[in-house]
């Protein structure tokens, strides 16, 4: 979809229903001007196959998308990853703009350059889930200097931060030869070939004293005066604020703006959307299609009516139903390839995982696999030769649709949840039974004895496979052949298996969305 678009569909289902439609549009325009995405609003967003806008503005309408709310603090998870040195410095310019608007922002980064940490107004530092300072950026200098880690001229104070937190060689050195003086014992482990420093080290180690960097800076910052003057701001803003300790929550409840059938509208809407505008898999797949079709009905073409008939028809039917199980084994990266998105998404309150997994169903059963299954049974069903009949030709291709339907429930059963496609081996072993509904449906009525059918053959045709069928000779008739692998000749052994073939799918898919709901999307 394109910039325009994906804000548009944040603020469709972020924003309460109260809001007016031309409301939402006004905001995602203002939000369009304020991150300066203006002359790239109509384009999109891009995909792993198709080119679209560039990688900060990528991360700008991100932004945007969490902007719509207007929420009053905003988190973002190391905006600059990914990013050259001037769009990253671009991204945290515009980030400090929307923090002079009064929003509070807090993200985490990766070694900024020194233009990037200028921008800074507090500063917090963390290794191994310990807080190694915390305080206004500008002061962060001095308190590593007061700590004993001084900071060489024309070095970035960041790569400093990491070279200390690290066990950088000449931060660390430095710094302990400062702490050596004032009596404080701090093991390096960085690796040095100076004797001295190893001598050092080993008379550490025979002490017992075995305090890291990182152990030294998080005691040293819990003893400063800055760690004793923020507990004391937050003592007296709880005391103000007449907080008392609550017990911690058991779960995490995600609240929505919007009713299902909204969330389903829209949600099916870029599905859709995204089917249309990148053709690219589903005009492959339909190649593919006829590909297999034409290569089966040419290798089954104008079955006849003899023995070698009744072997050709089964072999066909074994082939067609195999295509249509392994041409479903597509759908398997479905959940795999989107699940970053939706637990985002799902989290943010944007829908429900009911209207989510519906949208799927609509976005890509129903169209990417009912077409391939009608095209595939169009072609190789008239080429193979079975009967003509009309009735007995929307059977077969029923059969395949409901066929293909199940084959991709049992694919997104397995798949929802799981963090790779390797899984989708497993969908290999799918049973091929199904073709048993197809075979009732050609056999039964047909003679394999020549082309004309002896007078009274009508009243010898099995209504039953309990019948003596001694008296008709070889299998002549698609009843005996049917009877001989064990199937009724009822209309109720056709349709059977389209009811345990519906009956498969609601399980397979009522499994998927089980995993849905109940996978965790907390941390």
């Amino acid at each position: 979809m394109t910039v325009r678009e994906n804000l548009l569909f944040s603020a469709a289902l972020r924003l309460p229903s109260s809001i007016s439609f031309q409301e939402k549009e006004e905001r995602v325009t203002q939000i369009i001007s304020e991150l300066g995405l203006s002359k790239v609003a109509d384009v999109k967003v891009g995909t792993e196959l198709i080119r679209g806008v560039s990688g900060g503005e990528r991360k700008r309408t991100n932004i945007g998308m969490e902007l719509i709310t207007e929420p009053p603090v905003l988190f973002l998870d190391e905006p600059t990853t990914g990013l050259d040195a001037s769009t990253a410095n671009a991204v945290l310019l515009l980030l400090k703009r929307l923090s002079r608007r009064g929003r509070t922002i807090i993200f985490s980064i990766h070694q900024p350059r020194y233009s990037i940490f200028k921008l800074f107004d507090s500063l917090t530092l963390l290794a191994l889930g310990k807080v190694l300072y915390h305080g206004p950026a500008k002061s962060a200098l001095e308190y590593f200097r007061s700590v004993g880690y001084e900071c060489e001229p024309f070095n970035n104070p960041a790569d400093f931060f990491l070279d200390v937190i690290n066990g950088d060689s000449t931060a660390v050195a430095a710094g302990k030869g400062v702490q050596m003086s004032k009596g404080a014992d701090v093991k390096s482990h960085t690796e040095t070939s100076d004797e001295n420093a190893v001598e050092e080290e080993e008379e550490e180690e025979q002490k017992g004293v075995v305090k890291t960097v990182v152990d030294s800076l998080h005691e040293k910052y819990v003893a400063s005066s800055q760690y004793q003057d923020l507990m004391k701001e937050l003592k007296i803003w709880e005391s103000a604020q007449g907080m008392a300790r609550k017990k911690p929550r058991m779960g995490t409840q995600v609240t929505y703006a919007n009713s299902f059938f909204t969330q389903l509208y829209w949600v099916s809407q870029r599905s859709l959307k995204n089917l249309v505008r990148n053709p690219q898999a589903s005009v492959a797949q339909v190649l593919v299609t006829i590909i297999l079709a034409l290569i089966v009905g040419a290798i089954f073409f104008g079955v006849k009516l003899d023995e070698s008939g009744i072997q050709n028809r089964v072999g066909s039917l074994f082939f067609v139903t195999t295509n249509q199980c392994f041409s479903s084994v597509s759908s398997i990266e479905l959940f795999i390839r989107d699940k970053k998105l939706f637990i985002h998404q799902y989290t943010s309150g944007y829908y429900r995982v009911s209207a989510y997994f519906l949208a799927l169903m609509f976005g890509d059963l129903l169209p990417m696999r009912t077409m391939p299954a009608i095209v595939f049974s169009c072609i190789s069903y008239w080429m193979i030769g079975y009967r003509a009949d009309a009735g007995r030709f929307f059977f077969f291709m029923l059969t395949l649709v409901l066929v293909s339907y199940t084959a991709t429930s049992m694919a997104l059963a397995i798949s929802a949840g799981m963090d790779v496609v390797a899984i989708a081996n497993l969908v290999i072993t799918i049973c091929f039974v199904f073709m048993l509904a197809l075979e009732v449906n050609e056999f039964r009525g047909l003679y394999f004895c020549g082309n004309d059918r002896p007078n009274g053959s009508e009243s010898l045709v099995l209504s039953s496979c309990s019948q003596n069928t001694s008296n008709l000779g070889q299998n002549c008739y698609g009843e005996q052949y049917l009877c001989s692998q064990g199937v009724a000749l009822t209309n109720w052994a056709m349709w059977e298996n389209i009811v345990a073939l519906l009956c498969m799918t609601v399980i397979f898919l009522t499994i998927a969305y089980t995993k849905l709901r109940f996978m965790k999307k907390f941390t």
